[in-house]
């Protein structure tokens, strides 16, 4: 299965390649004004004044900016859309959104396509890398996917979903972020809320596209969403941290997570960091994940700690807050779910734990939600990206066409079981 979900990608990546590319031609020119400076100076993200009485998804401003790749300038442009969404705690906030228009005419549908930019720091935002900044290689490649939505007559909003704090991995605040800006998106194209969307997202993207599922009925219940295409899904991050703990590619999240725990739930991390670890988080926690992922080769949760503590799991604070963000807690999705990771090692795909993404999808087929689980054997959390972009495509085709969703539920494993770890005592 895997050889002919690859060959399909790579058709649609050379679809989306050649748009983007084409893009580029006899241009020349530098990417507008907007969009220029970086989100931490911009004053397009700031936003001072009451949201008591906006509703989420409100419009608070939009301006026209730059859609294109690093030094790269391209004659589309974008509309960037601030708007009020909530979030983990409640509260109102506002976070920006690119709206994309389609590159061929076509019937209304829209695409919340959710970017794997896990970053700590404001140049990280989608909004800023698709005006044609920052490098990440990751950006790039799936910029070239959105592109290739939009040269299929999709519209695409692509959300800032981790806030304007940079809010990392934080379950419900993704997905009403993702949701407050499809809401904000269908008004700055005139959509109406009956217009069919389809959510989608590898990785960090997985976030908002998994939980946006969930709380949606309850959040959204207005939104036409059609499916939902999630993988490389952290789904209780109590199983990822031992795992990546040590070693070579991705102990630099354990870090980043500390710092993402603290910005959202107001931990006090000097009362169990230790020297080396403060150190650590005070160096990433304004980076990007390709600034950190790899940075740090070897390092432990141990390293991070001071006595006597040897393990995050060890700490009430950090297990309480994993625990308020593992998925399949929120909710039932009323929508086709496609689920997808890889299978390295016999346990994960080097990040993410494989048997978790199992576990969720047994747990939403017992619960009546027509799942495709699709485990890329072999494949590494970077290599399963391309077969499930190329599942997730065909996955999306079919639920804008209306058809009859497959489900593959008969076969689906028990995976792991996702109860909350126990709140340590003292």
């Amino acid at each position: 299965m895997i050889g002919l979900v690859t060959a399909s990608y790579r058709r649609f990546a050379t679809v989306a390649a050649i748009a983007l590319a084409g893009t580029f031609v006899g241009t020349g020119t530098a990417p507008a004004a907007p969009g220029q400076l970086p989100p931490s100076a911009d004053p397009f993200y700031a936003y001072a004044d009451s949201l008591g009485g906006t509703a989420p998804g409100a419009v608070i401003r939009t301006r026209t900016a730059a859609y294109g790749a690093p030094n790269l300038a391209t004659p589309i442009t974008s509309t960037q859309v601030l708007y009020r969404t909530t979030d983990q705690q409640g509260a109102a906030v506002n976070t920006v959104a690119t709206v994309l228009r389609p590159l061929v005419p076509g019937p209304a549908k829209l695409i919340s396509f959710h970017t794997a930019y896990d970053g700590l720091g404001a140049e990280c935002d989608p909004s800023y890398t698709l005006s044609g900044h920052g490098d990440s290689t990751t950006a790039t490649v799936e910029q070239a996917v959105i592109t290739g939505y939009m040269s299929a007559g999709y519209s695409v909003v692509v959300p800032d979903y981790e806030g304007e704090d940079l809010e990392w991995t934080i379950g419900r605040q993704s997905a009403y972020a993702a949701l407050d800006g499809i809401r904000a998106a269908q008004t700055v194209l005139g959509l109406p809320a009956s217009t069919p969307v389809g959510l989608i997202g590898y990785s960090g993207g997985s976030v908002p596209t998994q939980w946006g599922a969930e709380v949606a009925p309850q959040y959204a219940p207005e939104l036409n969403i059609v499916g939902a295409a999630a993988g490389g899904l952290p789904v209780d991050l109590a199983h990822n941290l031992p795992y990546v703990s040590g070693s070579k590619d991705w102990a630099g999240v354990i870090p980043a997570l500390i710092v993402a725990y603290k910005r959202s739930y107001g931990i006090d991390t000097d009362a169990f960091l230790s020297a080396k670890g403060k150190q650590i988080v005070n160096a990433v926690e304004t980076n990007c994940i390709n600034a950190f992922a790899s940075e740090y080769p070897g390092l432990t949760d141990t390293e991070m700690l001071a006595p006597p503590y040897t393990s995050l799991l060890q700490i009430p604070a950090v297990v309480s807050a994993i625990d308020d963000n593992i998925m399949g807690s929120a909710g039932t999705p009323a929508v086709p779910m496609l689920l997808g990771v890889g299978d390295s090692d016999d346990t994960g795909d080097s990040v993410m734990i494989t048997k978790d993404v199992e576990g969720l999808a047994r747990d939403y087929c017992d619960r009546g939600v027509a799942v495709t689980y699709a485990q890329y054997t072999g494949l590494s959390h970077g290599q399963a990206f391309a077969p499930f972009q190329a599942q997730a495509a065909q996955f999306l085709t079919e639920r804008f066409a209306g058809a009859m969703p497959a489900t593959n539920c008969a076969v689906v494993g028990p995976g792991n079981e996702l109860t909350p770890t126990p709140i340590p005592q003292g």
